[in-house]
């Protein structure tokens, strides 16, 4: 490893650090479902207090689909609505697989992911399909699902909560995630944050491994 930084755990967001995502793909295909009286909803859909109490685990899957046909008018069956809603979710490239089996070899790994049930079946069943893992446990020693832990990214309350459940402090932790405002979050308790901007950050990052 050519760079090998001095860490005990390295912990991973999932989305566009470990799997694609494409917000324009879903929000055309949404925007391609509905009346153009509904488009500008498409575009703020991410920040209704639904979405951010979904990610929390403050309502359920099914209390979700119900808030999703009601803000867009539409009777969608709930399929429907978790199609589009998984709309957003790529692939998992073989070459991220690799990299973190090989740093596993030297480091602690964990995921810090905000998402919710429906988004998580959608990676486990691409994870059986494309990769033949049942979960990410063979990958990574510990697993924080916002809507699990009933936090978000960026509160400080996140975090606390991670570092706490790892035994560890914040200047031993690396912190991958794709959103400036998390990584901000990261770095105000000390932990040491890498912003992904882009599928070659965290290859290079560790010098392609």
């Amino acid at each position: 490893m050519k760079n090998a930084p001095d860490a005990d755990f390295l912990i991973f967001d999932l989305g566009n650090v470990i799997i694609d995502l494409d917000y324009n793909r879903a929000f055309n295909l949404i925007k391609s479902e509905v009346p153009p009286a509904y488009h500008s909803k498409v575009d703020s859909f991410y920040v209704t207090d639904f979405h951010k109490a979904y990610e929390k685990g403050e309502i359920d899957s099914q209390t979700f689909r119900n808030e999703i046909r009601a803000y867009f008018g539409q009777s969608w069956e709930d399929s429907k609505v978790d199609e589009l809603w998984n709309s957003i979710l790529g692939k998992i490239p073989n070459e991220r697989i690799e990299l973190v089996s090989k740093l596993k070899g030297n480091y602690q790994l964990a995921v810090l992911s905000n998402t919710n049930e429906i988004h998580i079946d959608a990676v486990y069943e691409m994870l059986r399909m494309d990769h033949g893992m049942e979960g990410f446990e063979p990958l990574f020693d510990r697993i924080f699902y916002s809507h699990e832990m009933g936090l978000a990214k960026p509160s400080a309350e996140i975090y606390e909560r991670m570092l706490f459940e790892l035994g560890t402090s914040a200047d031993r932790v690396i912190f991958f995630d794709d959103l400036e405002a998390n990584v901000l979050g990261a770095v105000s308790l000390g932990i040491k944050a890498i912003q992904v901007t882009g599928p070659n950050v965290i290859f290079d990052f560790f010098g392609h491994v």
